[in-house]
């Protein structure tokens, strides 16, 4: 078997979590009795005839496997094996297999035949099986959409009775976006399920009314959750003015347990809730991951079996999760209050902060449609949430108050999609490891172009949160600035201008500082109504002390509005502010946003010349070029030369004219300080050259064919904590790679991200005809970052690349040099390949 763990738990399509793995010999009595429980269709259907026992021979070559040429999985649910699937090589040396799998009649229709083949698919690319084989009867309707609706490249021919289909194991882009439509689907429900419980288990409540347990068994009774709420105790009665309970399983309908017990008796707890059919535990209890190795392994051990058993898990460690829906009313906290009903999702990774988070939304008079805070986040993350708010209905808006990033690639993917439709505010830093070639604002600039409206502290985080709850979205950047006060709106244009925004032509209004309440709505009115107005900033100072004549703002229309009143509150619906800087600054950091969800979000053209096998063959020998090449980027040939004799001879080999440079990656392209030696015509030249250089910077040169001249321009690609592989693009040369001139964006890219690229480095004038010079092939250059972009996106083994110099012309261009960090293979990066919960 190889190094890699197949094994996954993996969430069906009705948000119920199951484990696969692969098949073993012990097995043998679980296969058995699963083929008994099968109905005599299903067996027909699978086998060609009522099989209706399995020779001892044949149950011992299904549950013998090398792991290479014959692979099977298991789908367990509980102790119980509900499916199995295999695929077997057709012959020694063979690039096809034949596929098959079985699901056991109770459990036919929750997806359970897609995630196996998508899993079978993927140990078979990885053992050089290229294309799977099937024969499926034609009454096997269910089977034959399996293969349909995978999204591979299926050919089918109808012979002798049996429907022969085949498809390649690699997946297509189609086949992608199958995966991760069903993973939304997946993920989705599985949330809904735990936010909207029948019935809710508490374990841990005590009956002195003290203690964490009491006061989630509190929250959730006072808080009016309109199921029935049962306290789990060993001994008890009644708990808190209610019956109590033995065992969940003597309850009836619990779909969720919250479980305050402490940390050694969480995997009883979890063993009762399984028993029960729990679908949802929420485990406030501390004393796992947060506390070192021996609490990660107990923490692993709750999350595997509550996944076994077909439960999701958030925390441990956690504050809870809550739903203010009328028909719900489900406080699961230990915040004695909630936020009243609104339109915003919020999540929470952390437990300790979580009730002073909430808290404040109450008293920005934020309202919250749902509700989550992770703790440890072993299992139910960030990612889930989103997945649930995308077409959730109740929900318009979401904030994240995010510590760190477990699947940033799949974070960066969903932000992206779903910042299309809802806005998402998150509290994330800017910090990267040391070495990384990000700034804190190229990572904002990052952000920014995922769709994501990153902030830096909890206070703006509610301050952009209450805007994007309660106003619409700017149509652009012309602002208003409205005041009876002429110093604070001299410092709200002030602010306006250095938030990015403009001020609109003819503003700020400044009224006399006695102007009546009418008036002042009148001024109100005229800027809503203003073609050349795009959002209003409204700032009101009493005239006199204690003395407020308040302004009637006017109705709400299609202008975003923010105000500061230093006297009295506008009326509701209208963010307040305490300062001019801070209503600006939110105003700015959405209009961002804004202008990002106009720009269309382009496409992932296909591109020519791309190899995939080749790619592989390179990675495995580290062959940098040779996997360039299977991208279709060609590098201008170089040789190492470590004499003059030797570089002579490699001028020969490449073609004269030639340049001569330091080996060196750092010098390469330091014509400032005497490291490239250019346009050597004969031996002569060289060996003048290769004398000058090797003098001051070492023996060793390279000798490369001299190419057309151009812009200079760097292309890299690196791993980032939060968005994972992005790629970057910026001029070349050493004052505006001292200055950090270079943009960045998560791979792969679109036809506008690309572009969009190009033009965001202040240098970009460069590219388009500068003071005379000419305008070099943009689309050369974007087609260069969309290959880089789907390299990196493709393959997890490269950790970094450098493209530099990169000649840039009007006819084309050039890459000089490459270089890579390729990391071990079979290393597989989050967020690819079949769909696993972490």
């Amino acid at each position: 078997m190889t190094g890699v763990d197949r094994s996954a738990d993996v969430l069906l399509s009705d948000g119920a979590t199951v484990h696969l793995r692969p098949i073993r010999p012990e097995d043998a009595p679980a296969i058995v009795a699963m083929h008994g429980r099968f109905s005599e269709r299903t067996r027909y259907l699978r086998y060609f005839s009522p099989y209706p026992r399995i020779p001892e021979r044949d149950l011992e070559r299904f549950v013998t496997v090398d792991h290479r040429d014959r692979e099977a999985f298991v789908v367990a649910l509980g102790d119980r094996l509900i499916a199995v699937g295999r695929y077997e090589r057709l012959g020694p040396g063979s690039e096809d297999a034949e596929v098959a799998f079985v699901v056991e009649d109770a459990h036919q229709g929750r997806g359970v035949g897609s995630v196996l083949l998508e899993h079978l698919a993927a140990a078979g690319a990885e053992a050089g099986i290229r294309r799977f084989v099937a024969e499926v009867l034609p009454a096997n309707g269910a089977m034959l959409r399996v293969f349909a609706d995978a999204g591979y490249e299926v050919q089918r021919r109808y012979a002798d009775g049996v429907v022969h289909l085949s498809f390649p194991t690699a997946p297509t882009e189609r086949s992608q976006q199958v995966i991760w439509r069903r993973e939304q689907n997946a993920e989705a429900r599985s949330i809904a399920r735990l936010l909207a419980p029948r019935a809710v288990a508490v374990y841990g409540a005590s009956v002195s009314g003290r203690g964490v347990g009491a006061a989630l068994l509190r929250n959730l009774t006072e808080g009016g959750f309109t199921g029935p709420v049962h306290p789990i105790h060993p001994s008890a009665e009644a708990v808190g003015g209610l019956p109590a309970y033995r065992s969940a399983t003597e309850a009836s309908d619990v779909d969720m347990a919250v479980v305050a017990v402490p940390p050694e008796s969480v995997r009883e707890v979890v063993d009762d809730a399984a028993a029960a059919g729990v679908h949802a535990l929420v485990v406030v209890s501390a004393g796992f991951e947060e506390t070192g190795p021996a609490g990660a392994r107990a923490q692993e051990d709750v999350v595997r079996t509550a996944h076994v058993a077909g439960m999701r898990v958030v925390g441990p460690n956690c504050l809870g999760v809550a739903n203010t829906d009328p028909a719900v009313r489900l406080n699961a906290t230990l915040a004695p209050r909630l936020p009243a009903p609104g339109r915003v999702g919020f999540f929470s990774q952390s437990g300790a902060l979580g009730v002073a988070l909430l808290a404040e939304a109450e008293r920005r008079g934020l309202g919250l449609s749902t509700f989550v805070s992770a703790g440890n986040r072993a299992d139910v993350s960030g990612n889930d949430l989103l997945q649930f708010w995308q077409d959730d209905p109740a929900t318009d808006a979401i904030l994240l108050y995010l510590e760190t990033f477990g699947n940033p690639r799949k974070f960066a993917r969903l932000a992206r999609r779903i910042g299309r439709t809802k806005p998402v505010v998150a509290v994330a830093s800017t910090a990267r490891p040391a070495g990384t070639p990000l700034d804190p604002p190229a990572v904002t600039a990052l952000f920014a172009r995922s769709g994501v409206i990153r902030v830096e502290t909890v206070a703006e985080l509610f301050d952009v949160g209450v805007l994007v709850a309660r106003q619409p979205l700017p149509a652009g950047r012309r602002v208003a600035v409205v005041t009876n006060s002429s110093a604070l709106g001299r410092l709200a244009a002030a602010a306006v201008r250095a938030d990015g925004l403009v001020l609109a032509e003819g503003y700020p209004v400044d009224l006399p500082p006695q102007c009546t309440g009418d008036e002042y709505a009148a001024a109100l009115r005229v800027a809503a109504t203003d073609d050349g107005v795009d959002a209003l900033v409204v700032v009101f100072a009493p005239p006199l002390p204690g003395a407020a004549d308040l302004p009637v703002l006017p109705a709400q229309g299609d202008k975003p509005m923010v105000a500061t009143f230093l006297a009295g509150s506008p009326p509701p619906g209208v963010p307040a502010y305490p300062s001019v800087e801070e209503a600006v600054r939110a105003l700015a950091a959405v209009a961002r946003y804004a202008q990002w969800r106009r720009q269309p979000a382009g496409t992932l053209p296909a591109l020519s010349e791309v190899d995939d096998m080749a790619a592989g063959r390179a990675l495995v020998g580290g062959d940098v070029e040779g996997l360039l090449a299977a991208y279709g980027i060609e590098v201008a040939p170089s040789l190492t030369a470590d004499s003059a004799d030797a570089a002579v001879a490699a001028a020969g080999q490449v073609g004269y004219p030639v340049a001569l440079k330091a080996a060196g990656a750092a010098l390469r392209h330091r014509l400032d300080l005497g490291a490239v030696r250019l346009n050597l015509a004969d031996a002569g030249a060289v060996r003048r050259a290769y004398r000058e250089v090797a003098a001051p910077f070492g023996l060793e040169v390279l000798v490369q064919r001299m190419v057309p001249p151009g812009v200079a321009c760097v292309i890299e690609a690196t791993e980032d904590p939060v968005f994972g592989p992005i790629v970057g693009f910026g001029l070349g040369g050493l004052a505006i790679e001292l200055l950090g001139d270079r943009a960045w964006h998560p791979a792969p890219l679109t036809d506008r991200d690309a572009h969009a690229l190009l033009d965001a480095p202040k240098a970009a004038p460069l590219l388009t005809g500068y003071r005379g010079t000419p305008a070099v092939s943009r689309d050369a250059l974007a087609d260069l970052l969309l290959r880089v972009g789907r390299l990196v996106d493709d393959q997890p083994q490269v950790h970094a690349l450098t493209l530099n110099p990169v000649l840039a012309r009007p006819d084309g261009l050039s890459v000089l040099h490459a270089a890579a960090h390729i990391g071990p293979a079979g290393v597989p990066r989050p967020d690819t390949g079949p769909r696993r919960l972490r």
